[in-house]
């Protein structure tokens, strides 16, 4: 019994035939092999058990599994993001309408995160989060590796170092010396002393020589340097400009000034403020008024620097 095949399957053979000849590789075998295989379902394809089974609350008050769950989808977020950030990276000096695109789908990942915090600041009871917060010490968002991965892809190092010290090093300064005065380490010093927090001292042992070496990598393939790559009159185009600006205000001000508004609903009460449980000095680290962390500096106006994040805080405080 002779057997016929669409002319469409024998043109796949003959491409998995050419593929695997040039492997090395007897496509019969391969063959034989995907006759014996299941079929790919769902819950196996997106490892759905697994995923499930990942939130191991410290305690047993209820809420606090929320909170796990929000902080899970937050950094697979922040995973697609970096991957936008990583093809961004490779893009050509004349790949304008592509970078225009991916800086769309960052934003977009970064304003469903920005809207969905209210799972946080109003999702969870008050004193259910006073209670197990205890049990995090002294574990913080602040530890995200991922979101310093979003800043070093985003900008020039300088533009992360702290402001204060921005000008003291100069334009010179290595990656070693930017790393070791950027921002968010004046954010994690213990309010009293001044000294690293636990929570910053762990984060520098995990991640430090991972941070230095995607500095160097990004250091001429973060969204700046590949922007200054394109053709002078593409780097003023209106839409770039739109999403670089968005970007900046979506995780210099918004994002931050999410958790600054989750921090006074849960931290601040009329006898004073309460330590975050990483010990991170939120009311001056959170607000962007304070540290004033701009990706894109040249594409704002002097005011635009000068108010940056003050409009954005007082309203903010204005609904709690």
């Amino acid at each position: 019994m002779s057997i016929h095949f669409e002319p469409k399957v024998l043109e796949q053979l003959k491409k998995l035939e050419e593929k695997y000849a040039a492997l090395g590789q007897d496509l019969a075998a391969y063959l034989e092999g995907l006759y014996h295989s299941d079929f790919l379902n769902y819950w196996d394809y997106i490892h759905l058990d697994t995923l499930l089974s990942l939130q191991t609350p410290r305690t047993t008050i209820p809420d606090e599994k929320i909170f796990i769950l929000y902080h899970q989808i937050t950094e697979l977020y922040f995973k697609l993001c970096l991957n936008e950030y990583e093809q961004i990276g490779n893009l050509p000096a004349d790949a304008l309408p592509e970078l225009i695109q991916r800086l769309k789908r960052i934003n977009r990942y970064f304003e469903n995160l920005i809207d969905s915090f209210d799972v946080m600041v109003d999702g969870m009871d008050p004193n259910q989060f006073l209670q197990f917060r205890m049990a995090l010490m002294p574990a913080s968002g602040f530890q995200s590796v991922q979101f310093r991965m979003i800043e070093i892809c985003s900008t020039d190092l300088q533009n992360l170092v702290d402001k204060e010290k921005r000008k003291a090093l100069g334009l010179a300064a290595s990656q070693d010396e930017m790393m070791g005065c950027i921002y968010w380490k004046e954010g994690a010093t213990e309010l009293g002393s001044g000294t690293k927090t636990l929570t910053l001292l762990q984060f520098e042992a995990k991640y430090t020589e991972t941070l230095l070496k995607l500095a160097l990598d990004y250091k001429n393939k973060n969204v700046w340097a590949v922007v200054k790559r394109l053709p002078e009159a593409d780097q003023q185009n209106p839409k770039l400009i739109r999403q670089l600006k968005e970007l900046d205000s979506n995780v210099n001000v918004n994002w931050p000034l999410m958790h600054y508004k989750s921090a006074v609903r849960y931290l601040q009460s009329e006898k004073g403020s309460i330590a975050a449980t990483g010990g991170t000095n939120w009311q001056q680290y959170l607000p962007p008024k304070f540290q004033k962390r701009i990706f894109f500096p040249e594409i704002w106006s002097e005011q635009e620097i000068a108010d940056w994040g003050k409009g954005w805080v007082d309203k903010v405080l204005s609904e709690l």
